[in-house]
């Protein structure tokens, strides 16, 4: 009898846009891992979108986890993403400590802001809950702003992020390396993910490491991993904009693969081919970007590592 490992996924509901628990499901999913969600709240559209109907579900939160310990859940994983509140936060930190065993991975993603600025949700509460969860993490998938925030909180990320733009590309990216590599020595993490860097190159990345470095100038999205002291990038060549729920639909390829112990190269490999193919067919589409990705159609890529 082959057991099917589980991962509580709690993250908000979004009927429209393609993000959080609708990008974390199937991902999940076909990756041969079942998903049980816990909802943070229920949306009619996730709020990139000019208006939207929110039921904030945190009240509810307790009610399941007493369930759940009812009936002896016991996750392989657990994978949180956007958290509305304190509150939510403070809700999560007891889910780990009633349900976190030994061996199961915990992976943050610490949605709290972008491209040099912190969302509306952002507080300095917050952030502190926030750095707890990323204490209590093996691994962490936060964009570069959000890094800055976990490491220096708000006004110092700003004035970083800042500094950090006006360095050619290679000091750049040798910058970012010690910032992950702080994030991960800081919070005793098994890896450090910092993804989606924009990063034009004067000769070609290879898709998968940056040791190989020759051809003509492109635009390039990277993803810098610190694992175990080690330190490598993933790269892939930029097409269109910003979408939502690509870092959701990254961070639910790492939260399965690791779970089903995949190596951490493997994985963030793996998510990236699998991004990229849908981010090309979403720009073909003239989708707008917060109807997210058309990643539907390439889930199969995520099945041919089991075969």
């Amino acid at each position: 009898m082959i057991y099917l490992k589980k991962i509580a996924v709690i993250q908000d509901l979004s009927g429209l846009g393609k993000c959080s628990l609708t990008a974390a499901i199937p991902v999940i999913s076909v990756m041969g891992v079942q998903a049980v969600p816990l909802p943070t709240a229920v949306l009619s559209n996730q709020t990139g979108y000019p208006s939207y109907y929110c039921d904030n579900y945190t009240e509810h939160m307790e009610q399941i986890m007493d369930e759940w310990e009812k009936r002896g859940f016991s996750p392989d994983g657990i994978y949180t993403g956007f958290l509305a509140d304190e509150e939510q936060a403070d809700k999560i930190l007891d889910f780990l400590r009633r349900f976190r065993k030994e061996k199961t991975v915990v992976l943050v993603d610490p949605v709290m802001g972008d491209n040099g600025g912190a969302y509306g949700i952002y507080t300095e509460g917050l952030r502190e809950r926030m750095v707890q969860l990323v204490r209590s993490a093996q691994v962490i998938t936060p964009n570069l702003t959000e890094a800055l925030l976990l490491l220096y909180g708000k006004e110092e990320m700003e004035k970083r992020y800042t500094g950090l733009l006006e360095l050619d590309g290679e000091k750049r990216l040798e910058q970012i390396e010690k910032i992950g590599e702080k994030l991960a020595n800081e919070y005793c993490l098994q890896a450090a993910v910092i993804t989606g860097i924009e990063y034009v190159k004067e000769q070609k990345v290879a898709p998968a490491l940056i040791s190989d470095r020759n051809e003509k100038n492109s635009m390039q999205m990277g993803n810098l991993v610190v694992e175990n002291g080690q330190v490598y990038w993933c790269f892939a060549p930029k097409t269109g904009g910003s979408y939502s729920g690509t870092g959701d639909l990254f961070a639910s390829v790492l939260s399965a693969g690791l779970v089903k112990r995949m190596s951490m190269m493997t994985c963030v490999e793996l998510a990236v081919k699998f991004l990229s193919k849908a981010i090309a067919e979403t720009v073909q589409e003239g989708t707008d970007r917060n109807d997210g990705v058309c990643f539907e159609k390439y889930l199969e890529e995520l099945c041919k590592i089991e075969k």
